[in-house]
């Protein structure tokens, strides 16, 4: 049973406007589509936001009378929609049916410096707020590169990101090339490990990041620096969770929630 409404709706297009605005989505050219993506109700009073536009996401936030559904990765990829076939038709035909719009920011949520996934992992992990930027994707540098207040030994700062991005479960891959002690950690959510060599040339000892392409651990222990994959969703929560406080604070009487559809990937 949905819960009854409060406050005053806000008009979609305000919304949408201030997320565009805020993650200054014109500076990037993106493997997909960012900002609104479905249109539903003109206006909002309810948000749902999540990692990822799957029917498990769509269907919770539908049981919750969200009227909107901001995710890190959306429906429309690559050179847009050719076909309305299969998960795709099913996803669509759902939001359309409920009236629920569906809005989508990938590069300009990891690397927002304030709301983003990058310096939410950062911020989880502990890092001191002096940080560097490295490696290039699409003309951005979106690696974060910091210091915790002390080195650690390589375990403890394994140790130190499985208890904090995972709830003390450790992390799925972790190939230990780097030197014992880890003064520096370089990191990019999602599936970014083809940055490591921008990592190693930055000076890290440590790179972590969500998911990895099959060259990289070769490449770590080529680097000699350490890689630590913890999940590509459990490091993309960060941002999506950030955008909830920002909404209602922007918009009064607004509600926002973050839902979790957790992915071992």
């Amino acid at each position: 049973m949905q819960a009854p409404r409060s406050g005053r709706p806000v008009r979609l297009r305000e919304v949408v406007d201030f997320l565009d605005e805020t993650l200054l989505v014109d500076k990037f050219r993106d493997y997909g589509v960012n900002g609104l993506q479905v249109e539903g109700s003109p206006e909002v009073d309810r948000v749902v936001t999540g990692v990822s536009a799957n029917m498990d996401l769509l269907s919770r936030a539908a049981e919750a009378g969200a009227d909107l559904v901001i995710v890190h990765h959306g429906l429309v990829w690559g050179g847009g929609i050719d076909r309305v076939t299969g998960a795709l038709a099913r996803r669509l035909g759902f939001l359309l049916e409920h009236r629920m719009s569906l809005a989508a920011y990938h590069l300009p949520l990891d690397a927002h410096a304030r709301l983003g996934n990058n310096v939410g992992l950062a911020d989880a992990i502990g890092l001191a707020p002096e940080r560097g930027k490295f490696g290039d994707v699409k003309g951005h540098a979106l690696g974060l590169s910091g210091r915790w207040p002390e080195p650690v030994s390589r375990d403890d700062a394994v140790g130190r990101i499985a208890a904090t991005v995972l709830g003390g479960a450790p992390p799925r891959f972790v190939f230990p090339f780097g030197p014992e002690t880890v003064r520096m950690v370089g990191l990019c959510t999602g599936a970014a490990s083809d940055l490591l060599p921008a990592a190693a040339a930055a000076g890290c000892d440590l790179f972590l990041t969500g998911e990895l392409a099959e060259r990289a651990g070769d490449l770590a222990r080529e680097l000699e620096i350490t890689l630590v994959a913890a999940g590509h969703y459990a490091t993309e929560v960060f941002g999506p969770r950030r955008l909830c406080d920002e909404l209602m604070m922007r918009f009064p009487g607004l509600e926002a929630r973050f839902v979790a559809v957790p992915s071992p990937l």
